[in-house]
């Protein structure tokens, strides 16, 4: 019996049919996972290059100031993913002293800004994991407190 219009599919067909489906699925799924990871990867990339801007000082003096007329006393300066941290973000997460030697990329280069400009004038810093999905350590945040 060939299949036509007028004759019922054989299980042959539809077991085709589903592999058919299947495999455009699992490569929908692949080629997005790759997706992900390029631009995972191309974001770690470019926070890892990233520099300091020449005008942070100008630009720290306004949210401060902004945060300290709004009766704040501390301002979240960025947030980063965990992973880009040489450990996960363990040492953050377990509040550890060392938490800073853990820094790689921006997150570094802006502590050492911190530690040469702010410290000295009495600001403290300080890194929070920020959430967990699926159980994992997220995103950390950086904050200036005064």
């Amino acid at each position: 019996m060939s299949s036509t219009s007028n004759a019922p599919l054989r299980p042959e067909e539809l077991h085709r049919i589903t592999k058919t489906a299947e495999s455009a699925l699992v490569q929908e799924v692949i080629d997005s996972d790759r997706k992900a990871e390029a631009e995972k990867k191309a974001m770690q990339e470019a926070f890892m290059a990233r520099d300091v801007r020449p005008d942070v000082i100008e630009r720290v003096n306004a949210a401060v100031r902004r945060a300290a007329e709004a009766r704040k006393h501390e301002l979240e300066l960025f947030r980063f993913p965990a992973s880009f941290c040489n450990d996960g973000g363990r040492r953050i997460n377990n509040n550890d002293p060392e938490w800073p030697a853990s820094l790689e990329g921006f997150a570094k280069r802006a502590y050492e800004t911190y530690v040469k400009e702010l410290k000295p004038l009495g600001y403290k810093i300080k890194a929070q994991v920020m959430d967990y999905p699926h159980g994992m350590m997220g995103d950390v945040a950086m904050f200036l407190l005064w």
